[in-house]
């Protein structure tokens, strides 16, 4: 039998540790504990790696060799090639190599293997889908656009949806806006991005509402103030990207989410690079402002909001 070597690389997580979740255990099933060997690249020495790519299964068949980040071991990457080569039949691998340098020899030869997966970060339109199909995985019914909501209302972390999912899987046999209200808590930053989005679409009514909700959550003004710079200095960066990037680049350049890319490359869109430099600044002077003078932080946020509106 032809040894199976897996790679699993890419900077969605939630999804890289679910698939090694699923081989390992698959494998253990068959073979049983005694067959798996887990090594950490970046604390044991190359020899250590050789051995137990090299070394026969003890009171098994077959063994299975996981590898966390080997990459981080040099004199491994450069021999990768003939470590494969030299792989017994007996042995199957699984290499977890979360964030390769795609300029290397290393990623270009692991890039080539039949058994290379990439598990890249899911855009809102791909989450929500997730969510469609992880509910109807359970046994329940989870519309498309209540499946955007719950990505719009929880975030965009896929670990923090899968724990969502499946407590929302446990209300009923249909999770619907009302189940997801009731059930869920509003992320802020999420919301944050929202009342923003608000703010520049020129809906005060919509603004307002989602800075009332922000405090209802017992979320202070600094807080506040902390999430709006975050989402300025996305916004400033995405502005300042250069014309013909496409927002999976940028994130790449930014290490942001190219959720957060794509949600943020609209507004970019209806502003000056001037403009992006005068909200930034404006804020700047309220948050210097909060901290030397007796100002109410609550009425100088919502002027600067209601600016933006108009």
């Amino acid at each position: 039998m032809v040894p199976m070597v897996t790679i699993l690389s890419g900077s969605n997580d939630y999804a890289l540790q679910a698939e090694l979740k699923r081989l390992v255990t698959a494998f253990l099933e068959e073979h049983g504990d005694m067959a798996l060997e887990r090594l950490d690249g970046e604390e044991v020495e190359y020899e250590r790696l050789q051995e137990a790519l090299q070394s026969l299964p003890f009171l098994a068949a077959r063994k299975l060799v996981a590898l966390h980040i080997p990459g981080a071991n040099k004199k491994f990457a450069e021999n990768i090639e003939k470590l494969l080569a030299g792989l017994p039949e007996t042995t199957d691998l699984i290499i977890v190599e979360p964030k390769l340098d795609k300029r290397s020899a290393y990623y270009k030869f692991l890039k080539k293997q039949k058994g290379f997966q990439e598990f890249g970060e899911l855009d809102e339109a791909g989450l929500a889908r997730w969510l469609v199909g992880e509910a109807k995985a359970r046994g329940v019914t989870l519309a498309p656009a209540d499946a955007n909501y719950l990505v719009s209302r929880v975030g965009a972390n896929q670990q923090a949806l899968a724990s969502e999912i499946e407590k929302l899987s446990l209300y009923g046999s249909t999770i619907n806006r009302g189940v997801i209200d009731e059930l869920t808590a509003a992320t802020p930053q999420s919301t944050i991005f929202q009342l923003l989005e608000a703010a520049f679409a020129g809906n005060s009514a919509l603004m307002l509402k989602l800075y009332g909700e922000q405090r209802a959550l017992k979320v202070e003004p600094q807080q506040i103030i902390a999430m709006l710079a975050w989402q300025l200095h996305v916004l400033a960066f995405v502005k300042t990207a250069g014309q013909g990037k496409t927002p999976d680049e940028i994130a790449r350049d930014a290490r942001l989410s190219p959720y957060v890319v794509r949600k943020t490359a609209g507004i970019a869109r209806r502003l000056t690079l001037a403009e992006t430099k005068r909200l930034v600044h404006d804020l700047l002077i309220i948050d210097e402002r909060l901290k030397r003078e007796p100002l109410n932080a609550d009425d100088a946020l919502l002027h600067y909001l209601m600016t933006i509106t108009a």
